[in-house]
């Protein structure tokens, strides 16, 4: 057989002679029109071939494209390779259907000889091209390769590599479960570990709002603190304010005592000289009589508006002290009064400490001392 080294089916073409080529290009037209669908066409064994690619069935016993038909230009004649009648029950019926045609069959096991187109039946080629679909003839191929030794090995070295094949992929779901419980496992724990961060972080913030809330309500006892201190500080300046108030009407009342008492001496003083100067001359005496009546009643008239005066002052203290009185009485109703009215008496308890007690002799002391200078004064 010749074989080709031409890589495309063009080339090979252009290399045959005219009348050859005319042949073969009919030859290939019918082959391509009849074949059914699934097969491809290529250079294969340096001749144009039809098969199986190897993307449909790599599984072959020598690693080519399973060939179902090949046309090839030989020294002396063409050639038409049928590999779906090579072997098979139906090649009895092609040679009937050839030999009904009237013309002679020169076949091989599988190729068809002819020089020229006269010498093929067309018809009864196009018909037996036809007969298998690619399934089909993989499915022949692999009884007829499993009925030879090579073909028995071939089958236990798929068999084999099936079973590896299951066992790997057994073990890749196992190992994919596996993984999947893990990263399962994982999440799990990162969720559980990321509540259990934020019940951290929401107790952190109790705790800070619970802070916030003792720092203000801190800061809310030391404002009434101040304001309370603030209270007792007012309710002393008005306990002050009322002391001022007596001790200055005890000094209104001693000044008052005291221009009464001379207003008296000195009207004795001249009523003593008016019985002189009327002893000594009587005109003079009377006009110094005069005298003394007008000075005594204009006297008596400051006497009178200096006491009715000091009565005055004395009502207006009073009643100052009076409203004073009132207002504290008042105020001392309050909690803060009643806690001023305390510390006050803490106060008159203090007052009975030996300092206290001296100052108060001092004062009565003092009391004492006006008290005989407003009799002596009356005297």
């Amino acid at each position: 057989m010749v074989s080709s080294r031409a890589a495309t089916i063009p080339e090979y073409l252009a290399a045959l002679a005219p009348d050859r080529r005319e042949v073969v290009s009919v030859v290939r037209d019918l082959v391509n029109r009849s074949l059914p669908a699934g097969f491809e066409e290529g250079m294969q064994y340096g001749m144009i071939g039809w098969y199986v690619p190897l993307s449909r069935y790599p599984d072959t016993y020598n690693g080519q494209p399973l060939g179902i038909v090949a046309l090839a230009a030989q020294k002396s004649y063409l050639s038409l390779y049928l590999m779906a009648v090579y072997g098979s029950e139906r090649n009895a019926e092609f040679e009937r259907a050839w030999a009904a045609t009237g013309k002679r069959l020169n076949m091989g096991k599988s190729c068809v000889r002819f020089r020229s187109l006269d010498d093929l039946a067309l018809d009864v080629l196009a018909e037996a091209l036809g007969w298998m679909t690619p399934e089909q003839f993989i499915a022949r191929y692999e009884e007829v390769r499993a009925a030879t030794a090579s073909g028995r090995r071939a089958a236990a070295k798929r068999s084999v590599a099936k079973e590896k094949a299951t066992e790997g992929s057994a073990t890749a779901k196992t190992l994919a479960k596996r993984g999947a419980a893990a990263a399962k496992g994982a999440a799990s724990t990162a969720a559980k570990a990321s509540a259990a961060k934020k019940k951290r972080a929401a107790g952190t913030k109790g705790g800070g709002d619970q802070a916030a809330a003792k720092e203000k309500s801190s800061a809310a006892t030391q404002g009434a603190g101040k304001k309370t201190e603030s209270k007792k500080a007012a309710v002393k300046r008005m306990g002050s304010g009322t002391e001022v108030s007596g001790e200055e009407t005890e000094s209104k009342e001693a000044a008052a005592v005291k221009g009464k008492g001379a207003g008296k001496k000195g009207a004795g003083k001249k009523a003593t000289s008016r019985k002189k100067a009327s002893a000594g001359t009587p005109r003079a005496g009377r006009r110094a009589a005069a005298k003394t009546a007008t000075s005594k009643k204009r006297a008596s008239g400051k006497t009178r508006g200096a006491g009715e005066e000091t009565g005055s002052k004395k009502a207006s203290a009073k009643k100052r002290a009076a409203a004073t009185e009132r207002g504290g009485k008042k105020a001392a109703k309050s909690p803060a009064k009643k806690r001023a009215a305390a510390t006050e008496r803490g106060g008159k308890k203090a007052a009975k400490s030996p300092a206290a007690k001296k100052a108060a002799g001092t004062k009565s002391a003092a009391k004492q001392v006006r008290a005989a200078a407003h009799k002596a004064s009356k005297t």
